[in-house]
């Protein structure tokens, strides 16, 4: 509790720090590109029309609005897979600025997991746009989509402080968390329909807190459905829980990423 209050005042004080942290990793990320910020709208919609027309045409995955279908899973896991790669690097990645002035250390990987907020944020945009397009309904559940945002930037966080800790003492962690990510992927109901997890698979759903995270976005974007409060409590859980291990590994080892970096 108390490094929880020590955090917050923190960040309170630092939060302008945080804020310049966010901006600068959006100017490096588009730096020299010609369309900009532009392409966190036309990343989401190119790959959504390359999925679409090889699963939804080629394998034939009978999917009702398959193009939103797949949006409502891949932008979420696409924010997780960024930004906590990204968190990741953020320590052994400012190893200078750590070692000549004093900034709380958990502001390297927020500010990378904040940046990649920005991204969702466009994405989200990115997939009205879609939805309008292809004709697919607008319901007012929608708006509940900020809640299940607000779930996996938590989790995304938590596990960012977690993967940026471990990646400090040993730096075969980036690769082994790239195929971590990609098993992950295909691991997750993204571009094909859950029942094929069902059954000798029932393990997976149960385990993968991206399952969770996706079936209460495309349950209030899709299909019109308030989420029950279990499912809240689920999410939120899983977003809180790995928020809290985060900040104790984290905090637990900070003093010593001196030495490592």
């Amino acid at each position: 509790m108390i490094k929880l209050k020590v955090m917050f005042s923190g960040f309170v004080k630092y939060q302008d720090l945080l804020y310049e942290l966010v901006v600068r990793d959006i100017k490096i990320r588009y730096r020299r590109s010609f369309l900009g910020l532009l392409w966190t709208l036309l990343n989401p919609i190119l790959m959504m029309a390359v999925i679409t027309l090889v699963f939804s045409h080629l394998f034939r995955f009978d999917i009702e609005n398959f193009a939103i279908y797949f949006f409502t899973g891949n932008i979420l896991f696409a924010f997780v897979a960024e930004s906590t790669t990204n968190a990741l690097y953020s320590i052994t990645g400012s190893g200078n600025l750590i070692k000549k002035v004093y900034i709380p250390k958990y502001l390297f990987p927020m500010s990378k997991v904040l940046s990649s907020v920005v991204n969702l944020f466009f994405s989200y945009i990115a997939m009205m746009l879609v939805m309008v397009f292809t004709g697919v309904s607008f319901h007012v559940t929608m708006i509940l989509s900020i809640i299940v945002m607000a779930y996996i930037i938590m989790f995304a966080l938590g596990l960012g402080l977690i993967l940026a800790t471990v990646m400090v003492f040993f730096r075969d962690t980036a690769h082994l968390y790239g195929v971590v990510t990609l098993a992950w992927m295909y691991l997750t109901p993204i571009f094909y329909p859950i029942s094929m997890l069902q059954g000798k698979l029932d393990i997976v759903l149960k385990i993968n807190p991206m399952v969770y995270f996706i079936t209460y976005l495309r349950n209030v974007v899709l299909y019109n459905m308030v989420p029950s409060m279990g499912e809240n409590l689920t999410c939120f859980g899983i977003g809180v829980g790995f928020l809290i291990v985060g900040l104790f590994v984290f905090y637990r080892n900070q003093d010593k990423f001196i030495l490592y970096i």
